[in-house]
């Protein structure tokens, strides 16, 4: 994990935190002695991809820094019904204070993580890069694109401002795939160079037009078929990236991978995946 994600990370778990303490875990205060110490374990309870380990030691040690996590998995392992993925030993109002917003979080992440294993390993033999898109939920966008990293895939630009793409609608709004160009390309010269510019097309026309222009840095085929992908990928002739978007799913991601094109977005990696699940567990000695 880079600074700029721990710090990102430490903002999300406090807000996590603010949402589910608000003014006191009233039931661990009325019921455990402040200075009780305790264990818990990690259950598993459903198979697939573990991710948000690295995340749920971070969420403990925004409580109490000094608590002590042992792994028995990795993040990207594969666990299966009746694993332990880790134990905590920490003070009991850490451990059943931090335990929802920790399995949470480690759910969530951990079936984005399976889904996305899924689909890697269906195109494994083909030299193309599964990636992510902005179809996350509010506030959890972070955590949802590092289980897609940890599941094998890859992150597209994470928000608004770290590249231009030009969709349907802003060609559209703009005037056209030329002069949408045209003005992106004088704005980061302008504004921010070296910023990556990309378009979307909807049909082979628009594919030329891209080529002619010769300002994009990727091109978007969005909603194309196989058929019409391989025509496109053929025409752009690795002159810039190649992105399919639109319609892509588990039963038919080896076809798109067999046309050559560089990347598969597939916003189902995020907004259809399933949490799966986990339970914490008090070790009682």
């Amino acid at each position: 994990m880079n600074t700029s994600f721990e710090e990102k990370l430490q903002e999300l778990i406090e807000t996590a935190l603010k949402e589910d303490v608000g003014e006191g875990d009233h039931t661990t205060l009325s019921s455990i002695d402040a200075d009780a110490a305790g264990k818990a374990v990690l259950n598993i309870k459903q198979g697939g991809t573990l991710a948000g380990l690295k995340v749920a030691e971070s969420i403990f040690r925004f409580v109490e820094p000094g608590c002590v996590m042992t792994n028995f998995l990795q993040d990207g392992n594969q666990m299966n019904v009746g694993d332990k993925a880790f134990e905590i030993e920490a003070r009991v109002h850490t451990i059943l204070t931090c335990e929802r917003v920790v399995l949470n979080t480690m759910q969530r992440m951990s079936g984005i993580a399976t889904l996305t294993k899924q689909f890697t390993d269906k195109v494994k033999d083909y030299p193309v890069k599964i990636l992510d898109t902005r179809k996350t939920t509010p506030g959890f966008r972070l955590l949802e694109k590092e289980a897609v990293r940890i599941g094998g895939g890859h992150n597209h630009r994470f928000a608004l401002y770290d590249q231009i793409l030009l969709k349907d609608n802003h060609i559209d709004y703009c005037g056209g795939i030329d002069l949408a160009l045209n003005r992106a390309w004088e704005y980061v010269q302008r504004v921010r160079p070296g910023l990556k510019i990309e378009i979307e097309t909807r049909n082979l026309d628009e594919v030329e037009q891209v080529l002619k222009n010769g300002k994009a840095d990727r091109i978007m085929l969005d909603n194309f078929t196989p058929e019409l992908l391989s025509e496109a990928v053929k025409r752009i002739n690795k002159v810039i990236e190649t992105e399919a978007s639109g319609g892509l799913h588990i039963d038919n991601i080896m076809a798109y991978a067999q046309t050559g094109v560089d990347y598969l977005s597939i916003g189902a990696l995020i907004h259809q995946a399933v949490g799966l699940d986990m339970s914490l567990k008090a070790t009682i000695k």
